[in-house]
C-alpha cells in the first residue's frame, strides 16, 4: 500500500485541479484550503468504527485529518499544511475515506 510519501505532498493543487478532483469524491466540498466531508452513522459504536478505520488509512498514508465525533456523526477537513495548502495527497485521502463509509 502507498504511503504518503508516494503522492505528490509538495505541489499546491490549481482550482481547476481540485474542482476536478472534488467531481469523483461525493460529499466532499472545498472551504478555504481545506477538503470537508461529513459521515453519518446509526449510531456512535459505527461511528467509532469508521474512524478507527480512517485512523489507519492516515497512518499508512502519514496524512492526519482534523476531525470530531458527535455521537453518529463525523466530521473530517483534510489540508496539507507543509505545503500551504491541497495537494494530491488530500485527494487521495479523501478517496480512500471515501471507500470506508
Amino acid at each position: 500500500m502507498n504511503s504518503g510519501q508516494d503522492f505528490d505532498n509538495k505541489t499546491l493543487l490549481s482550482d481547476e485541479e481540485i474542482t476536478a478532483g472534488l467531481a469523483d469524491l461525493p460529499g466532499w466540498e472545498r472551504r478555504d484550503d481545506k477538503l470537508h466531508a461529513t459521515f453519518t452513522f446509526a449510531d456512535f459504536s459505527e461511528a467509532f468504527g469508521f474512524m478507527s478505520r480512517v485512523a489507519l488509512v492516515s497512518e499508512r498514508l502519514f496524512h492526519h485529518p482534523e476531525w470530531s465525533n458527535v455521537w453518529s456523526t463525523v466530521d473530517i477537513a483534510i489540508t496539507n499544511h507543509a505545503a500551504g495548502g491541497l495537494t494530491e495527497l488530500d485527494l487521495e485521502f479523501a478517496r480512500r475515506v471515501n471507500n470506508l463509509a
